[in-house]
């Protein structure tokens, strides 16, 4: 649903005209969430488990969310396509895994640089199980955009990390997850779609933090409730700001996630970006850009019967 929607102006209560201003204002806080986001898990991290930060991220997400989950009543949980959502929240909690440890690897900024590949790979997604069109176009960013991957990771320059490695398999399993979204969105409520999320992944997350497990101190339940609220208010923030406007007019405002985090990086941790993350970030966020834009492009054109 666009800006536009006369549905959506009346909800929000705003003149059509600050429809794409609103939502670049929800965009940039929901990047400056996501952004902490990688901070709270690190300093997680430093105390516990990567993967128990994980069950914890779900675990008080759950109870952030259950107020409005026993609002919501009974009707909420009624579906037909519970295969479909465990194999959403089983491969969510894969990614989870690997885009948590990535981040106690390598740096945040590298982590981050890499994260922008999950339009592209969510694009080529498509293309394989979708059944959608291979355009020239698609391909050409396709392209560039996994050209970036190697200016961030220079294989053969250096040896490929294991962090790096778990960032990419982060960025795919987003991407299938965003596929198996857009086919629950066929036939479910959002607000379904989010509740059986975070009903699904706490006990998943579980099985494998037990392998690890060690109570948190306190300084770290610190990080780990900023951290899930963080997550929490900003998908709240980055859903709000896709309701106000399209995805290729906000975008561009996901790049402000680097330079932030690169910020904290260095300020909290030492870390100094090399000048090939910089680049390398720069090509896959531009292709992922040119991916989405053109693509939303073709989705406004009428359909011929």
């Amino acid at each position: 649903m666009s800006y536009e929607d006369p549905k959506t102006l009346k909800d929000i209560g705003q003149p059509k005209h600050h429809g794409p201003f609103a939502a670049a204002i929800y965009m940039m806080a929901a990047m400056i969430f996501f952004a902490t986001m990688g901070i709270f898990i690190r300093l997680s991290a430093d105390q516990i488990h990567p993967l128990v930060v994980v069950f914890f991220r779900n675990f008080l997400a759950v109870l952030m969310m259950l107020p409005w989950i026993l609002q919501q009543g009974p009707a909420v949980m009624k579906t037909r396509r519970l295969g479909l959502y465990t194999t959403r929240a089983v491969i969510n909690i894969i990614g989870m895994a690997a885009g948590f440890t990535a981040i106690t690897l390598i740096p945040l900024a590298e982590a981050t640089a890499i994260s922008f590949t999950t339009p592209l790979f969510a694009s080529l997604g498509a293309i394989l199980f979708l059944g959608e069109i291979i355009r020239i176009r698609r391909v050409t960013g396709l392209v560039a955009g996994f050209l970036g991957i190697m200016i961030v990771i220079r294989p053969g320059l250096e040896a490929v990390s294991a962090g790096a490695l778990l960032a990419i398999a982060n960025s795919v399993t987003i991407a299938v997850t965003v596929l198996l979204v857009k086919k629950l969105t066929e036939t479910e409520r959002p607000e379904t779609i989010v509740t059986y999320m975070v009903v699904l992944q706490t006990p998943l997350a579980l099985i494998p933090a037990l392998l690890f497990w060690e109570w948190p101190a306190v300084i770290t339940w610190l990080w780990l409730i900023c951290l899930a609220g963080a997550g929490t208010i900003g998908h709240l923030c980055y859903t709000r700001a896709y309701q106000l406007a399209e995805i290729s007019q906000i975008q561009p405002i996901d790049f402000v996630r680097l330079p932030i985090i690169a910020v904290m990086g260095y300020i909290l941790f030492d870390e100094t970006p090399t000048m090939w993350t910089w680049i390398g970030a720069a090509v896959i966020f531009a292709s992922a850009a040119y991916v989405t834009h053109h693509e939303a492009k073709l989705a406004r054109r009428p359909r011929v019967p």
